[in-house]
């Protein structure tokens, strides 16, 4: 049973599933699917009434939420620590040149420290890419009305035309990312 629970899954499985969370979230009465709305519940939680945006029964309107963010960490405590997992990422050896050529040299990890470390934090680069991505991240899902788990996955099986647009949003500015801002900050060029 462990080994077929430590390695991925095939997309015939993995995709239904998917499907019937939508559906059992639908079900039970919920809007959406989504990770950015638990931020607004323990913001609410940690400052209750003192801003109108935060002033709204947490427990009715966000307990199932904030109970699926803490599955979801557990789950990924459970498999970093028990499963064997937080090993490498297997990614194609085009994507490795091209993080070569901007001067990532570590892929011992899920994420490579020479971008994402304390160390890189330091550095005008890594202040960049974690403190400004992680606001830009921030904006852009409260701008959005949701993240992108919340719009790729029910926003898009209930038909939703503002999901569409979001999705569609989130992919141009990856691929925007990729070919001008990573080689603009890392100061190479991605092919």
């Amino acid at each position: 049973m462990l080994s077929v629970i430590r390695e991925p899954w095939p997309w015939y499985v993995a995709g239904p599933l998917f499907g019937l969370a939508v559906a059992l979230v639908l079900v039970l009465g919920n809007r959406s699917f989504g990770m950015s709305a638990s931020l607004r519940h323990m913001c609410a939680i940690a400052v209750p009434g003192r801003a109108e945006y935060f002033r709204y029964d947490v427990k009715r309107a966000g307990a199932w939420n904030l109970a699926m963010v803490a599955g979801f960490l557990a789950g990924g405590f459970v498999a970093a620590n028990w499963l064997g997992g937080g090993g490498s990422v297997a990614i194609s050896a085009a994507t490795t040149a091209d993080l070569v050529s901007l001067g990532v040299r570590d892929f011992s990890g899920i994420v490579p420290d020479d971008i994402f470390s304390w160390e890189s934090l330091l550095t005008l680069r890594g202040a960049v890419v974690i403190v400004v991505g992680g606001f830009l991240v921030g904006f852009g899902a409260a701008w959005a009305g949701g993240c992108t788990s919340g719009h790729g996955i029910t926003g898009l099986a209930t038909f939703q035309l503002p999901s569409l647009i979001a999705v569609a949003a989130f992919f141009a500015g990856g691929i925007a990312a990729t070919y001008l801002l990573l080689p603009l900050l890392f100061g190479g060029g991605a092919s």
